[in-house]
């Protein structure tokens, strides 16, 4: 057979093409497709194999094997070799395929006959639809230009399948984008929410993936890709009076979009007859496939860049930009594959819920959601492919799962769940106003975290003492560069003005791990979780320590002043830490600037090693704060961005609980104030353990206020210690069981 020539590429796109815009069913376009493919390459076979569901593929369409086999046979991914093709996400090319690695004979089709096997994804920017497949009856290994052409099909097919163009009577595939999903994620931040759908950046769709005349596709191309240029040039003129390591990353970005790989690449494939925009998405396909298969994280990010820069080469080729034209409906559900904590903050509390392919429980887009109390779902995979703007949407945070276009049974089912939610929040409020007491006299003192101004009007309306804890690194991840000390110290006083008198505790920058600044180089650490972040990094740069500190001072402006530093390991690094402070404070006298009325300084304890600190660093501190999500992660040696380990262990192991106990020991041998913060703290249950145990201050999200507070005033606190003793002294792994059962029985 004649090896396919650049011309006669052209030729089979342009027949492609004209098959699709036949008025014809979607099945019956699919076997024009299978037919035109074989005919062109001189095959007996072509076949499309479509994911009828994640695992399985179906054979849809066939140029000569048996045509009743269509529709009936499946195989599961990995099954075969058109399994292995999906599965690898990879090319098999072999001349001898009943003697090939993985093969699976299917008697139905009668392919018994072919010896030749080529096989192709079929994938659109990463997602994997099917596989597409020739095979002949002579024993040979296809060529170079026989692969590409078979890659030009397939590309073509994606597209079209993106169109709905498959959408028909008997086809697999069932009519895209109308049909209900549920997609699984991971709850990142609580909460339920229904609304429609509003992309953070529609999908560009490329309509015409064949150019007629390939000059004029490639002036276009390099019409947009100079635009593109212009455009870098100008981010990188802007941030050089910036800090010097965001101008290294913007260099690098300015690398990938002179590549001259990148740029031959596109070219190569407009000459074979692609479009201009055809040819970007093709190499953007090929970085996708490639950033699923890098480890490096350096590798990993500029690839992420290279996908960038394919967006931006998209709309300056389509004219689609971000602004489609499309109203923002009036209860929007933002979708994304992942979101800076700028830009969220731009929706602001607009926004009803968030949904992102990507992400983590610890990430800038999670710290906002929980300040702006939005449920927040992560790791929603193909979200960002299946949604389009106007969908009706439900998210339930609680359960970590979306509902994308609902059937009236989940429409009604949520509706209900958000009902029985509102009535509770309405009895809540009525609590606003009375004390966190258990039944047995006990007090607890309920504070609220925030990071936002935004947050400060639900001290008042959640019936929160005050602010447990405040976190000051939300300014700084927001912002293009290092905020100045008197943009830091104008916040910070705001905030203390909206607290009215309420207790405000600061938390010195907490950056480094998962949360990194837009301006500071990220350090490629093998585990961030235990490296360079929190006070280590204040330590080492004491510079910004030291005007974080004197921000603190000049907002209290004679008023009283709570800072609490993070991530304290060792009693030497505590102070270290209040030295700083202690230099902040000679300054400020210097200077003839008012102190504080009153000082407290307190840490963090997020490691165990700090629970078996020297006595010394018990009577130091004036209060303690337990950051529980942090201490149970080192606690149990489990990842909490591992969601495989993550949920493995309860808050309420008898290990954990007996750990914590001591703690309470320690502080109330010391006079020590002593709270907890985190998640757990405002879960209903969890917080009435802690509270038996002797955690008489307890700090959570606004919302979780309410719920905690009805639950401790229908308690016994001090009979729930009881029980909770004997569950561990029976040996029980977690006393969740027994505190469960008590509590049905005994709150009134």
């Amino acid at each position: 057979m004649a090896q396919a020539t650049e011309s006669e590429s052209r030729k089979l796109l342009v027949a492609l093409r004209d098959a699709m815009a036949e008025d014809a069913a979607g099945q019956a376009r699919l076997d024009k497709i299978v037919e035109l493919t074989a005919s062109s390459m001189g095959t007996e076979v072509c076949s499309v194999y479509l994911f009828r569901d994640a695992d399985t593929l179906e054979l849809c369409a066939t140029e000569g094997l048996n045509p009743e086999a269509v529709h009936q046979t499946r195989m599961r991914i990995g099954e075969g070799l058109v399994g292995r093709v999906a599965r690898k996400n990879q090319i098999i090319n072999t001349a001898d395929a009943p003697n090939a690695k993985g093969f699976r004979f299917m008697p139905e089709t009668g392919e018994e006959i072919y010896s030749s096997f080529l096989g192709v994804p079929i994938q659109r920017l990463g997602q994997a639809l099917g596989v597409l497949v020739v095979q002949s009856k002579e024993a040979r290994e296809f060529s170079g230009d026989e692969v590409y052409a078979l890659e030009v099909v397939a590309m073509v097919l994606a597209e079209m399948t993106e169109l709905g163009a498959f959408v028909g009577e008997g086809a697999a595939l069932s009519a895209l984008h109308q049909n209900p999903v549920t997609i699984p994620g991971s709850t990142a931040q609580e909460g339920v929410a229904k609304g429609h759908v509003w992309l953070h950046e529609p999908r560009v769709v490329v309509t015409n993936p064949v150019g007629d005349d390939p000059e004029v596709e490639l002036t276009r191309l390099d019409e947009a890709l100079e635009q593109m240029r212009v455009s870098v040039d100008q981010m990188l003129s802007d941030a050089r009076t910036g800090d010097a390591e965001q101008v290294e990353v913007l260099e690098a970005y300015r690398m990938f979009a002179n590549s001259k790989g990148w740029r031959r690449r596109m070219e190569q494939d407009i000459a074979r007859g692609m479009s201009a925009e055809a040819a970007v998405e093709k190499e953007q396909s090929a970085a996708r496939v490639r950033m699923e298969q890098v480890g490096d994280a350096y590798l990993r990010e500029r690839l992420h860049d290279l996908d960038d820069l394919s967006n931006k080469l998209l709309r300056n080729l389509t004219g689609q930009g971000r602004d489609t034209g499309a109203e923002m409906p009036a209860d929007p559900i933002l979708i994304a594959r992942n979101i800076g904590p700028g830009e969220l903050l731009d929706y602001g509390r607009s926004l009803k819920g968030i949904v992102l392919e990507e992400g983590s429980v610890g990430s800038h887009a999670a710290i906002v959601a929980r300040a702006l109390a939005i449920p927040l779902i992560i790791n929603a995979a193909g979200i960002t492919n299946e949604a389009l703007n106007g969908d009706l949407i439900m998210v339930d945070g609680d359960q970590a799962i979306v509902h994308l276009r609902p059937d009236e049974n989940v429409q009604t089912a949520f509706s209900d769940k958000m009902l029985m939610q509102k009535q509770a929040a309405t009895r809540y409020a009525d609590l606003r106003d009375k004390p966190a007491q258990g039944l047995c006299g006990t007090v607890i003192d309920l504070h609220m975290n925030a990071g936002l101004m935004a947050d400060l009007p639900s001290l008042e309306g959640s019936g929160a003492q005050g602010v447990g804890l405040f976190r000051t690194e939300l300014q700084f991840l927001v912002a293009n560069s290092m905020p100045k000390r008197g943009e830091l110290s104008a916040q910070y006083e705001r905030v203390l003005n909206a607290a009215s008198g309420k207790r405000v505790v600061f938390r010195t920058l907490d950056i480094g791990s998962d949360k990194v600044l837009p301006y500071m180089k990220p350090e490629d650490e093998p585990n961030p979780a235990m490296g360079w972040r929190a006070i280590r990094v204040g330590l080492d740069k004491p510079g910004i320590l030291r005007m974080q500190l004197q921000a603190l001072l000049r907002a209290a402006n004679g008023r009283p002043l709570s800072v609490m530093f993070p991530f304290i390991a060792q009693l030497e690094e505590f102070k270290a830490a209040k030295s700083e402070l202690d230099k902040a404070i000679a300054r400020e006298t210097r200077l003839g600037h008012p102190l504080p009325s009153s000082l407290e300084v307190g840490a963090m304890l997020e490691t165990p090693s700090i629970a078996f600190a020297p006595q010394q660093f018990f009577d130091d501190v004036d209060f303690l704060s337990i950051g529980g999500n942090d201490l149970k992660q080192f606690f149990f040696a489990a990842d909490r961005e591992n969601e495989r380990v993550r949920k493995r262990y309860d808050t309420l192991n008898t290990s954990f609980l007996n750990f914590l106990e001591m703690i309470v020991n320690k502080c109330a041998q010391s006079g020590t104030l002593l709270s907890f913060c985190g998640e757990d703290a405002g879960r209903p249950l969890e917080a009435a353990c802690f509270a038996a145990l002797g955690l008489h201050s307890l700090s959570m999200r606004p919302a979780s206020i309410g719920p905690v507070k009805h639950m401790i005033r229908r308690l016994d606190l001090q009979k729930l210690k009881t029980v909770i003793d004997e569950a561990r002294a029976s040996g029980a792994q977690s006393i969740r069981p027994a505190a469960t059962a008590w509590i049905r029985e005994n709150s009134d």
